[in-house]
């Protein structure tokens, strides 16, 4: 019982740093990449729409992304979806075709970048924590209903907190990972 609940924690805190690592992967450095649209959704017929589902994405000379939009309609509104992401890019439209131009790096947008890798960062060790708290109630569910004592409630949350500091050590190692890249010239 209290094996399970430990193993599912550490699963889904796995599953959490999976996600972490996939978004750091959308921060690219100086060169255009089509992953970096990736998490954009675009307001698609009342839908939120994943926007590779409403264009193709290409890279033209290594720092343009080429946006080839399937449906006029949606052009517009995947022109707003794109401004509202908080990548900092700025599209251009032509026709049925949007340009965006990758910024090149200057000291200004590093720290930019920094900033929102540190904010993935803090998100994916608020929600490690929240399964931890979420594992250590559910273990309390167990000793209140009679089926674990309390010395084993005590060992098993402190068998959750280890679990949870070596999670949020990996995040902190990524994160530092991925601002010596952002850092570098």
């Amino acid at each position: 019982m209290i094996n399970d609940i430990q193993k599912d924690a550490d699963q889904r805190m796995d599953k959490t740093i999976e996600s972490f690592r996939h978004d750091l992967a959308k921060v690219r450095t100086g060169r255009a990449h089509p992953s970096l649209l990736e998490h954009i959704t675009v307001p698609y017929y009342g839908a939120e729409t994943p926007i590779n589902q409403v264009a193709s994405i290409s890279v033209q000379e290594g720092r343009t992304l080429v946006l080839q939009i399937f449906d006029k309609g949606a052009i517009q509104d995947t022109e707003k979806a794109i401004l509202k992401s908080d990548l900092g890019l700025t599209p251009n439209v032509a026709g049925q075709v949007i340009r965006i131009t990758m910024p090149p790096l200057n000291e200004e947008r590093r720290k930019e970048l920094i900033k929102v890798v540190r904010s993935e960062a803090e998100n994916a060790k608020v929600a490690i924590r929240n399964i931890r708290r979420d594992s250590n109630n559910s273990l309390k569910e167990l000793e209140k209903e009679k089926e674990i004592t309390e010395d084993e409630l005590r060992r098993a949350e402190e068998q959750i907190q280890k679990i949870t500091d070596a999670k949020v050590a990996k995040v902190e190692e990524f994160l530092e990972e991925k601002e010596q890249e952002l850092l570098e010239i």
